[in-house]
């Protein structure tokens, strides 16, 4: 395969596979350099989103002529679909579909409905709710499990600032009533918090859900791509987030639900449910990782961080077959050793890194 180099004025970049190596059977488990692995697949469907968040998307980069990809480049369903059987053998338990925002891939509920008759993929969804209310039973029933909903506040003028974009909380929250009443449940909802932008959201969005069933995760704000401007100042440790809750509302730890779960768990001691906080700056969790990441061109990534990716969409175009895709997947998996947040330093957070846009979060 060739090596397809897209300029790095896009935010995307190719790297040649890697050749050699002793490959599993297909259908063998792959495992990376460091003994992680590959359990879970986020999939975008899409570069594009109705919103402009501020650590994501931001307007000055991301404005009226920005060239987001064409239909032509984007993955059918069919050759999403496909390469999830091919994920699904080397052991693949979870499916994330992301974006940009993932409601707005035309016709969903079919891509849903295809990778629901895989068998043993758990099947979520991540999104900014602005139309989950109309979407919600319709994707229930193509065979999503769950949601998650990105909510930065419940504030109406910090919410606004945070996302850029003249929508309101209220249809957010209407998104997240009508995901529950369809079953797409436990409803997980992330906020990233940005110091001196939402912290004094934290308590209101905390006490607001208390009791609901749903789940916080409070997200510490990460240099991701290259265009948030991003600063470690500008980030708020978990730790702190945690006791800013608990002095109002107690919290205890809680185990993990699996390995590799990214959120620390914590419980409010009235049992009243509980929240959780990513770390990905002040506590790395990179030891555990066990995610790939497909773009809705086709390029897998190894890690959220990364500078370039892997072109599967050339393989699938050029003919290549299951068993050659499951190759090539199986020495990119083996010779990854990604620990960007473990190693995080100035210089490192100023590299020209892959759009979280691009690539889902």
């Amino acid at each position: 395969m060739t090596d397809r180099v897209i300029p790095i004025a896009d935010g995307r970049r190719t790297k040649p596979l890697p050749k050699g190596g002793a490959l599993p059977m297909p259908g063998g488990i792959a495992t990376d350099t460091l003994g992680r692995h590959l359990r879970d697949l986020r999939i975008s469907v899409t570069d594009r989103c109705n919103f402009r968040c501020i650590y994501c998307m931001p307007r000055d980069v991301f404005g009226p002529d920005y060239a987001f990809l064409p239909k032509s480049e984007l993955l059918s369903f069919e050759e999403i679909a496909r390469l999830a059987r091919v994920f699904r053998g080397h052991g693949v338990e979870k499916v994330r579909l992301t974006g940009g925002e993932p409601l707005l891939r035309r016709n969903l509920e079919r891509l849903i409905e295809m990778l629901a008759d895989i068998p043993g993929f758990d099947l979520t969804l991540t999104t900014n709710g602005s139309v989950l209310s109309k979407k919600a039973r319709a994707l229930k029933a193509a065979g999503l499990h769950r949601v998650t909903v990105s909510l930065d506040s419940l504030d109406e003028a910090v919410f606004r600032r945070m996302n850029d974009a003249d929508f309101p909380v209220a249809e957010v929250l209407n998104g997240i009533d009508a995901a529950a009443a369809a079953g797409l449940a436990p409803i997980k909802i992330n906020m990233v918090v940005k110091r001196g932008a939402n912290e004094d959201s934290l308590i209101p969005m905390t006490r607001y859900f208390k009791g609901s069933g749903h789940i916080v995760r409070f997200i510490e704000y990460m240099d991701v791509g290259h265009t948030n401007g991003w600063r470690m100042d500008d980030v708020l440790p978990s730790a702190e987030i945690v006791r800013m809750i608990g002095e109002k509302m107690p919290l205890e730890p809680v185990e993990p639900n699996y390995a590799g779960e990214v959120a620390e768990r914590w419980r409010y001691t009235d049992g009243s449910g509980e929240i959780g906080v990513i770390s990905s700056v002040t506590q790395a969790f990179c030891r555990t990782c066990t995610r790939a990441r497909l773009s809705t061109e086709g390029m897998l990534y190894t890690c959220l961080f990364a500078t370039a990716g892997y072109d599967l969409r050339a393989m699938l175009r050029d003919g290549a077959s299951d068993e050659e895709i499951s190759g090539a997947i199986a020495r990119i998996w083996q010779v990854r050793a990604d620990r960007y947040s473990e190693i995080r330093t100035a210089e490192k957070a100023k590299l020209r890194k892959i759009e979280m846009s691009y690539i889902g979060g």
